[in-house]
């Protein structure tokens, strides 16, 4: 209970993408990691012994080295930091009907209709030009009850209970952040204060809606965990904990890294997003800091191995005609390795085996999921990063329920089980 508390706390610093970078950075920095984001071009730096990391916007990346050779084998955790939500619109101020309204426009897959008639805070960045004339970037959050996207009475509405709800992203989801007359620039002097830059020109953001209520346990056990962005923060800090572990391990020999990107809920092809070569960059920049040949570096992917980090559908009980009959998935039922023939997931044969080898060194339980073939299968980035790398990669996820609704459904107990069974994979050896 004690890491899924800690998970909760986790979740609740990072409204954003751009809060989950700076919190994790802060947890490296205070592990010793040196950020070398502003180092350009190789540098001995990167590839000496010891821990590093790399940021940009709301993507991270992060390794440890220990004294190794230049075929030393890289194990990394692959994960991301963006879930679906609503965004503020560059121009947002919306007037009308006696109430002042924000433009928004739905990010990812969202689950619509849950995001209905709750409390929501904004958080996100903002690039502001100083007196001196130079654009940097500031982070902001808001977490008071702002903005609502009110539903439609039912008394105007019918038959909405036997017909269901249909959504129009244009004209249904602007929230409501008060009433009377709205003016040109209210959003921009609001974010200005809530950005607190003093008298620096606010030029442009990324705005976000987020949910008010913190994280906590459900349940009379208090054995379910209720939290908005359980996909997919609950795989960073399952990452970040293997990383800080195997920081620990002077003796490993091979180097452990992490890589949280952003946008994998809109496709992945952004600067930060794992189709751009963000993770290939800094891998070639710890091979050429550390005098590698071609040879080595080709040695050194033979041994290397990705593990990418989604959640997982668990087995819905008001719903199970949706899920492969063979292959039911349970809360609390420990990591769950993802295959698709198609490769909608990049699991091989090879890599499901190394990793269920690493669960039961951990004494972690672990499952098996496949998608029904007569409905559409998600994606992760573990297809995309292993065809960036050519690195044999196993997707695994934590069942949950919920998935891209405001508040996410998970197991308590399965944080320590993704904790314990990530840090042995990690630390396997080659």
């Amino acid at each position: 209970m004690t890491i899924a508390a800690e998970l909760l706390g986790f979740i609740d610093s990072a409204p954003s993408p751009y809060h989950a970078v700076d919190v994790v950075a802060s947890r490296l920095r205070g592990a010793g990691f040196a950020d070398v984001s502003r180092t350009d071009g190789p540098s001995t730096a990167i590839g000496a012994p010891g821990g590093g990391y790399w940021r940009r916007g709301g993507a991270i990346i992060a390794w440890f080295v220990p004294d190794v050779g230049p075929d030393a084998a890289v194990r990394i955790i692959g994960a991301h930091t963006d879930s679906p939500n609503l965004r503020i619109k560059p121009r947002p101020d919306l007037a009308g009907y006696g109430m002042r309204r924000l433009a928004a426009e739905p990010y990812g897959g969202v689950l619509l209709n849950s995001w209905l008639d709750r409390d929501l805070g904004l958080s996100g960045r903002v690039a502001v030009r100083g007196t001196d004339g130079v654009v940097s970037e500031h982070l902001f959050r808001d977490d008071r009850p702002l903005v609502r996207v009110p539903q439609l009475a039912i008394h105007l509405d019918r038959e909405i209970n036997d017909k269901g709800l249909l959504l129009n992203r244009q004209q249904h989801l602007n929230p409501v952040w008060g009433i009377g007359t709205t003016y040109d620039g209210e959003f921009l002097d609001w974010i200005t204060e809530a950005a607190a830059v003093g008298d620096a020109d606010v030029l442009a953001w990324d705005a976000m809606c987020h949910d008010t209520l913190p994280s906590g346990f459900l349940g009379p056990d208090e054995d379910l965990i209720s939290a908005a962005r359980i996909d997919n923060l609950c795989s960073c800090f399952g990452a970040l904990h293997a990383l800080l572990a195997a920081a620990e391990d002077e003796a490993a020999g091979h180097i452990s890294l992490i890589a949280l990107f952003d946008h994998e809920e809109i496709g992945s092809e952004t600067a930060t997003g794992a189709a751009a070569p963000l993770l290939t960059n800094v891998l070639e920049r710890l091979s050429a800091a550390r005098g590698a040949t071609a040879e080595e570096r080709a040695r050194a992917l033979v041994g290397s191995r990705i593990l990418s980090a989604d959640m997982a559908h668990g087995t819905h009980p008001n719903y199970p005609e949706r899920h492969e009959p063979n292959h039911p998935i349970a809360l609390g039922g420990g990591p769950v390795i993802k295959v698709n023939v198609n490769g909608r997931y990049a699991t091989e044969a090879l890599t499901s085996g190394e990793f269920q080898a690493a669960c039961r060194v951990a004494a972690v339980p672990v499952q098996v999921y496949s998608h029904r073939a007569d409905l559409a299968c998600g994606s992760t980035i573990g297809p995309i990063s292993a065809a960036r790398t050519a690195i044999p990669t196993v997707d695994v996820g934590m069942a949950q329920l919920s998935m891209h609704s405001i508040r996410e459904l998970m197991a308590a107990s399965d944080v320590a089980h993704m904790v314990d069974s990530f840090g042995a994979w990690l630390s396997a050896a080659r």
